[in-house]
């Protein structure tokens, strides 16, 4: 009789992200993720079709953590709101500073990163819309919050500009 394992995809996700963000993307198999679930590799693929996939899922599962937090944040403060994202892309980027930082891993995520990176404009523009009189202003500053949190600038320094582009477009 077939053992039935419970919650076999969050594990195989958790499992996943622990060993890339201790041994790295090239250490990292879909091999080594099943033998640390005490599963087979076909089970892994029943799942994920490789191991990209299997790493842009356990990022996306994170990532919907920080969209569903930032949905909370009101535009009545600008000054708020935009330290909320702010704060969300900090710890989003913290929480996976070892893959981001890692060569191997930025060549698997080369293919298709224009597309990804407009997708997480447009998610964080969206929250910033109400601040903004036009779409390319939410745009620019969701692409500044971006930038300037993968670079780990102090906020701070970032939101007067910030505020006297929005400023100038209401």
């Amino acid at each position: 009789m077939p053992k039935i394992i419970e919650n076999v995809r969050e594990q195989l996700l958790a499992e996943a992200k622990k060993q890339i963000l201790t041994q790295g993307y090239a250490a990292t198999t879909v091999r080594s993720v099943a033998g640390a679930c005490g599963l087979g590799v076909g089970t892994v693929y029943n799942y994920f079709e490789s191991k990209e996939m299997l790493i842009a899922s356990f990022m996306y599962e994170d990532w919907k953590k920080y969209l569903s937090g930032m949905r909370q944040l009101s535009a009545d403060d600008p000054h708020a709101l935009l330290a909320g994202i702010y704060r969300a892309l900090r710890r989003f980027a913290d929480e996976n500073a070892k893959l981001f930082s890692d060569a191997d891993a930025a060549k698997m995520v080369a293919v298709g990163s224009s597309d990804r990176h407009k997708m997480l404009r447009d998610q964080i523009a969206h929250f910033v819309r109400p601040i903004c009189e036009t779409e390319f202003c939410a745009a620019f500053i969701a692409e500044a919050l971006i930038s300037w949190s993968m670079e780990n600038a102090d906020f701070d320094d970032v939101y007067p500009l910030l505020e006297r582009i929005t400023k100038n477009t209401k």
